[in-house]
């Protein structure tokens, strides 16, 4: 089982990137995709994640309206398109994959939650 992120870079305040995560295999055997992040400095914690059998999706509250997290299940890939950036969005960001549902509160952010996980894409806020 192989996730392969994607997309990262610099980008100005304001601006925007599309991360993707591309499963190897077919994303219906997963139960959930979920991204974090890990800024230098600071524990790694969850940004988003989305529940691949209905859809249902969960943000963290600092990205919510800025950040959409979405999925194309004929392209074993999930999307992050993050707007509005910030220089505290920069990081490493990462896609894992749950073997249960991700969505709901108390599994949001834990990252033992999640039983396979790509490299990381860097993504940098800067002007």
């Amino acid at each position: 089982v192989q996730l392969q992120a994607s997309g990262g870079g610099l980008v100005q305040p304001g601006g925007s990137l599309r991360l993707s995560c591309v499963t190897s295999g077919s994303i219906s055997g997963y139960y959930g995709i979920g991204w974090f992040r890990e800024a230098p400095g600071k524990e790694r914690e969850a940004v988003s994640c989305i529940s691949i059998s209905d859809s249902s999706t969960r943000y963290l509250d600092s990205v919510k309206g800025r950040f959409t997290i979405s999925k194309d299940n004929a392209k074993n890939t999930v999307y992050l398109q993050m707007n509005s950036l910030k220089p505290e969005d920069t990081a490493v960001y990462y896609c894992a994959a749950s073997l249960g549902d991700p969505v709901p509160e108390q599994y949001f952010n834990v990252a033992e939650y999640y039983t396979y996980w790509g490299h990381g894409t860097l993504v940098t806020v800067s002007s």
